[in-house]
């Protein structure tokens, strides 16, 4: 049913790679988000809360970097421990705290230069200009369902993103104290479709439907990504997913596992998709004046 939508909706969607350094662990986090172009001239959304990583990452590089330059004054004092945990109450840094990110775009641009960065006044949706001096590696940009036509509950759409991390071109640099892209492995990290149909609509504070409810869940990973139907026209961008408690609960239940009897307790949720509309995306790049496509 997707099949060629899925081939249409792959030429403007485009996986960000992100690598993720922790305080006190020397483990490297791979992980990835979801973003589509609108138009031709290096346009693309997604959602805030993957946009807020681009924008903070320097921050967060920057504060680990001051934090180490003035931990070393110390590497000779007795009080060296004394003087780490000053400087790590200083500095916000405790087990888990991410003190480097990284991030690839993938098959986007040559020589980018530079990435404007807008939120959404009040929903999680970004908007990303890229600003390159070489070549771009998208196709057609996104077209988006009409003004003229709505989605009603029980329609069949389809989103796609990239929720496995399966890439590996990354390493950490002994020398720098760093993680670091490397070229030697491929950028592996295959598109991932998951459909559903519309269950409801989501209604901010005022009642204004902002968000389409899909009955099944968004994966991590595929939050960006575009929700489109069977033509491949965009309705919307998988945003979060919701878990409703079904009430379907079990408590200490005898059951047979093999051959041995067991107590098991089972409090079961559905995991349904939050997707922001297309009519909020399209309000959003009008307001900025950001050229975009509908069905016509």
């Amino acid at each position: 049913m997707f099949v060629e939508a899925i081939e249409r909706v792959s030429e403007f969607t485009r996986p960000i790679h992100i690598i993720t350094r922790l305080y006190h662990q020397s483990d490297i986090l791979p992980g990835a988000a979801t973003m589509f172009f609108v138009n031709e001239n290096g346009y693309a959304v997604t959602c805030r809360h993957v946009a807020e990583i681009i924008v903070n990452a320097a921050a967060i590089q920057q504060n680990y970097t001051h934090f180490a330059a003035e931990l070393r004054k110390y590497q000779r004092d007795p009080q060296l421990r004394l003087h780490q945990k000053r400087l790590e109450q200083k500095h916000g840094m405790a087990l888990g705290t991410i003190i480097t990110q990284k991030l690839d775009f993938i098959n986007c641009f040559d020589s980018l230069t530079h990435i404007d960065v807008t939120y959404h006044q009040k929903y999680d949706l970004a908007l990303l200009r890229f600003r390159t001096n070489g070549k771009s590696y998208y196709g057609r940009p996104a077209e988006f369902l009409s003004d003229a036509q709505a989605v009603k509950p029980g329609k069949t759409l389809c989103r796609l993103g990239y929720p496995f991390s399966e890439f590996n071109n990354f390493r950490y640099n002994a020398d720098l104290d760093d993680i670091e892209w490397t070229g030697a492995a491929p950028h592996v990290t295959p598109a991932f479709p998951i459909d559903g149909i519309v269950t409801r609509f989501i209604g901010d504070e005022t009642g204004q439907a902002y968000a389409i409810e899909m009955s099944t869940p968004g994966l991590v990973g595929q939050s960006g990504g575009p929700m489109f139907d069977s033509d491949g026209i965009v309705y919307g961008m998988q945003q979060s997913t919701r878990h409703l408690h079904l009430g379907f609960d079990m408590v200490n239940r005898d059951v047979w596992i093999g051959t041995q009897r067991a107590k098991v307790s089972n409090h079961p949720f559905l995991h349904v998709g939050v997707c922001i509309s297309g009519t909020i995306i399209k309000d959003f790049l009008r307001q900025h004046g950001v050229k975009f496509y509908q069905k016509k």
